[in-house]
């Protein structure tokens, strides 16, 4: 590859890696922890794959062949990270009175549609877990012998039978093992279950038969067979949220070591996204501090608005999510993209170097996906006059590929979001803005006032020498 080299943060080694396929005729594969898809993705969640949209975006941009999977969860994954509680999607389909397979369809199309909106790519695969039980209780019967125990409760893995258990997340102190749900038989508070046993008595809506029992696999196999089958083991990135890092992915690696039958993790780079939080603390379903992507959209907010948020913090610095910091976005996105519509239009001087910008983003992508060093690159790549017009179309569709704002193609008013509780429509407000400039033409400044506010009463913000004329008025 040309350009700058690669260097990935690995939390794995806790150090910042030049980074290079495993192998590189089967180029850079990358496996990302999907959703499970019960409710509405919150901000939180979406987060992550803003990150590691951008990650693919660089492989692709510096010239990686890339597979990349998302998996979408729809069973296994317990109502505590901790391996505790009720499934996700079970407690759901109760809640709901829908059936499990209805939740999970529903949940998995809001799911894609909120990367549409945010520009994150298609991934090469997006396997439904419960597509894959057949394979995950044959990845089960083949570590079973050497590396679990059954309980009533179901099978169990046996931390103990796995190298340096707990190495990604520095360790299992108390705390950490606090964590895991308690169940009378377990051998060591840190063994996780592989499979569920569905209880007597009981009927789950998702269960399927299996060497322990009628149940459903555990939420940590799931993701360890749907890897292994698309990707192969090694391979080269594992990415998620930075929750998972301290419990699913510890017992990832575990089980993929147990499979197999060494002390390779899996991946040979893991990469986390930290948190998106609110004063009080993670954005999360469990603390009530829910925010979807469909709710900002619903207030006016364009929806690349919030990747811009995003990608103004470091993928690994905690990003607070708060109405301030969402309208900042907002307003700096309305900016970039009068200012490229702009730039695409403007012949310029036929001077400046334009390689000098692609070697500013190369650097500060390839330092560890550095967003935040790359957009004022961006700004003052479309400030600058110089560039003749086949250099900045070229210039800025190289931005656009690495940072998925969409800027060759928006337009000013492609930002303009009717919010759900407008009480006026388009044509009514050119309608007015009309007759405002008829009435500032005919120095009626009385009249022209009143018909200002009488949009600003309605929600509409008047901008007297902008091109676009007038904007919704956004209200967080």
């Amino acid at each position: 590859m040309t350009g700058a080299t690669l260097t990935l943060y690995n939390s794995l080694t806790r150090a910042t890696e030049a980074f290079a396929p495993i192998n590189p005729a089967k180029g850079v594969r990358v496996y990302s922890c999907g959703p499970t898809v019960y409710s509405d993705p919150h901000l939180g969640n979406l987060r992550a794959y803003v990150f590691t949209d951008t990650l693919s975006r660089v492989l692709r941009w510096k010239g990686y062949p890339l597979t990349h999977v998302i998996n979408i969860t729809d069973v296994g994954h317990l109502t505590s990270d901790a391996d505790a509680g009720e499934d996700k999607m079970e407690a759901a389909a109760k809640q709901r009175g829908l059936s499990a397979w209805d939740i999970s369809r529903h949940y998995a199309d809001v799911f894609r549609r909120n990367l549409r909106d945010l520009n994150i790519r298609t991934p090469d695969h997006m396997p439904l877990a419960t597509d894959y039980v057949a394979k995950m209780i044959d990845f089960a019967k083949g570590i079973a012998d050497q590396h679990c125990y059954q309980l009533d409760s179901g099978l169990y893995f046996d931390s103990s039978t796995v190298p340096d258990y707990g190495k990604l997340s520095g360790g299992q102190d108390d705390a950490g093992e606090g964590r895991i749900e308690s169940v009378e038989g377990k051998r060591h508070p840190q063994d996780f279950a592989i499979w569920r046993t569905t209880p007597p008595g009981e009927t789950r809506q998702m269960e399927w038969d299996s060497p322990w029992g009628r149940g459903a696999p555990g939420w940590h196999l799931e993701c360890s067979v749907m890897s292994a089958e698309l990707l192969g083991l090694p391979f080269d990135i594992h990415t998620g949220g930075i929750d998972h890092r301290e419990i699913h992915h510890v017992n990832e690696i575990a089980q993929n070591q147990a499979h197999c039958r060494c002390a390779n993790s899996g991946a040979k780079i893991w990469m986390h996204n930290n948190f998106l939080v609110d004063r009080g603390g993670k954005m999360s379903k469990s603390k009530g501090g829910i925010a979807t992507l469909d709710a900002l959209v619903t207030k006016g907010v364009h929806p690349l608005a919030y990747r811009l948020m995003c990608l103004s913090a470091h993928y690994r610095s905690e990003l607070e999510f708060s109405g301030e910091n969402l309208m900042a976005a907002l307003v700096r996105l309305r900016r970039l993209v009068l200012a490229a519509e702009k730039f695409r239009a403007t012949e310029g001087k036929g001077g400046g170097n334009a390689a000098s910008y692609l070697e500013r983003l190369d650097a500060a992508m390839s330092d560890d996906l550095n967003t935040p060093k790359a957009l004022p690159v961006l700004e003052e790549l479309l400030a600058d006059k110089q560039l003749g017009q086949e250099a900045r179309l070229m210039t800025l569709t190289q931005f656009d590929t690495a940072l998925g704002l969409n800027l060759m193609d928006l337009s000013r008013a492609d930002l303009r979001v009717r919010p759900a509780d407008a009480q006026v429509t388009e044509a009514e407000i050119e309608a007015r803005l009309a007759q405002r400039k008829e009435a500032r033409a005919a120095k009626d400044f009385a009249r022209s006032d009143a018909i200002r506010d009488e949009l600003i009463g309605a929600g509409v913000e008047v901008m007297d020498g902008d091109p676009i004329g007038w904007d919704w008025r956004v209200e967080l």
